[in-house]
């Protein structure tokens, strides 16, 4: 439990710096872009807090790869703004969809564990969900280079994750899937 809070918060903090930079860059070269970040923005500030005040009661504390939660995210967000709109959402539908599934794997974990914490990350997953979403219809012409920057984006986040819990995530969403398919060893 103290990991998963642990790697949550990290990732909303994560997040609250890809879009501050987004943000940034985009107010001087894709205005349009800035009303939808600016409340994804608000969104994450809001998960983060959620996360911290669940740390206590879980013995966890934030992570120990925090700076690169930071500056990773800063320069993510940074990069990836100065492509334009495009750039912007393929970060975002990169980082949601990766978040996504992880919120997925820790909701089949915490669901008989910890329901407080099972409901925070159901609650979360709907607006994280929205973000993905909006990210994937503002693409609109999803060609090679932004499947390649996605995907280079969806393996550094996974690495991240499994940075910040020391190999938990990979190792719980393996047990979920043994679970789901009876005969599959871990």
């Amino acid at each position: 439990m103290a990991r998963i809070v642990r790697v949550n918060h990290a990732g909303e903090f994560g997040a609250i710096r890809i879009y501050s930079a987004q943000i940034l860059v985009a107010r001087h070269f894709s205005p349009d872009c800035v009303p939808p970040l600016s409340e994804m923005l608000g969104h994450e500030r809001q998960h983060c807090t959620a996360f911290h005040a669940a740390m206590p009661g879980r013995k966890s504390r934030p992570c120990r790869v925090m700076q690169f939660w930071s500056w990773g995210g800063w320069l993510l967000g940074f990069l990836t703004a100065l492509l334009g709109p495009q750039g912007i959402w393929a970060c975002t539908a990169a980082v949601e969809a990766t978040v996504h599934r992880h919120l997925d794997d820790q909701l089949h974990y915490l669901a008989e564990r910890d329901p407080e914490l099972h409901a925070i990350i159901l609650s979360i997953r709907k607006e994280e969900l929205a973000h993905l979403h909006h990210a994937e219809e503002q693409l609109t012409a999803p060609g090679p280079l932004v499947h390649l920057l996605r995907s280079t984006i969806a393996v550094a986040t996974d690495c991240l994750i499994w940075l910040s819990t020391w190999g938990d995530s990979v190792k719980m969403a393996r047990a979920l899937k043994a679970a789901k398919l009876p005969g599959t060893s871990i």
